[in-house]
């Protein structure tokens, strides 16, 4: 008895050392569960946006199913009040949702990234001028500034992607002016001052590489917030039309049939995977890019290896 535990153990541990060797090859970030999560979500759901037009059993706008059919075999999310396959609009949902994200998210960087990177290089009558309409926005509550947006210009997707832009740019202006002013007097940007650069050399060479990284964990866990933005918009009636397939939009259209619960609740699981993994992915980035943060986890499991060879010997 004794010897057969022993070779079951030994063939336990003999399969699980490859296993140990791949993890040990990856970077030490991408070891914890919820990054590895928050990875594959989002490298699914890039697929989804992809090749929604091959995922999709039926045409997201037919209306030729049976309406209001519970989820099943023919049908896994079920269908809408108009014979809409839920699933297939789920699917087409996302190559509207999360590009539209992503966009707003890459634009709010440029201009609010330049915009501070400017005030805080140069302050004066820049910072000045760049901070007061930061400030001015920041005034009010993002999304009764971003509905007054949509309800000037009128209702549309467009101008809801517009609005969400306007009320998410002084969040990159403000973080990215704080930056530039805590490395804009340190020696390596003033040394390339006194040989000659410009400012805006010094700018895009000395102090541009030591803002990437703060930078990108913002934006990175802002794509989540900036989807929750305009799908509340759209759950509003301010942002994509029917018949758009529109996650938020179709939030909206389950409100209406609550008996129906699976028109409202997979589209909201939708946006729930997508804002939970870009979270988890922007706290990886976040342990990755900070050297403290990187330093303390390394610390703590290399005690924690330290205190398991210990044991096992």
């Amino acid at each position: 008895m004794n010897q057969t535990t022993d070779d079951t153990l030994d063939t336990a541990a003999t399969t699980a050392r490859p296993v140990s060797r791949l993890l040990a090859r990856l970077p030490r970030v991408w070891r914890s569960p919820l990054a590895a999560v928050g990875a594959l979500l989002v490298l699914g759901w890039l697929i989804v946006v992809i090749a929604a037009p091959l995922l999709a059993p039926h045409d997201p706008l037919a209306q030729d199913l049976p309406p209001l059919a519970p989820p099943g075999a023919g049908h896994w999310f079920g269908t809408d009040e108009l014979g809409r396959d839920v699933f297939s609009r789920v699917l087409y949902g996302a190559r509207v949702s999360i590009p539209l994200a992503l966009l707003l998210v890459v634009l709010s960087l440029l201009i609010g990234g330049t915009l501070g990177a400017c005030a805080g290089f140069f302050g004066r009558w820049v910072d000045e001028i760049v901070m007061r309409i930061a400030d001015l926005v920041f005034a009010f509550p993002t999304v009764i500034l971003a509905m007054v947006v949509v309800a000037a210009l009128g209702a549309s997707l467009q101008n809801a992607v517009l609005a969400v832009l306007i009320v998410s740019w002084p969040s990159y202006a403000r973080v990215t002016r704080g930056l530039v002013l805590g490395i804009r007097n340190r020696e390596f940007v003033l040394s390339g001052r006194l040989l000659g650069f410009s400012a805006f050399r010094s700018l895009r060479v000395d102090v541009l590489p030591n803002l990437l990284g703060p930078i990108l964990v913002l934006a990175t866990l802002d794509i989540g917030t900036a989807m929750l933005l305009l799908s509340g918009l759209s759950f509003l009636g301010l942002g994509a039309k029917p018949p758009t397939p529109e996650w938020g939009a179709m939030v909206a259209d389950g409100t209406q049939q609550f008996d129906s619960w699976w028109i409202g609740v997979f589209p909201g699981l939708a946006i729930l995977t997508v804002v939970l993994a870009f979270n988890f992915l922007g706290d990886a980035l976040r342990d990755a890019l900070d050297p403290r943060t990187a330093r303390s986890i390394g610390d703590g499991r290399a005690h924690a290896g330290h205190v398991e060879g210990e044991r096992a010997a």
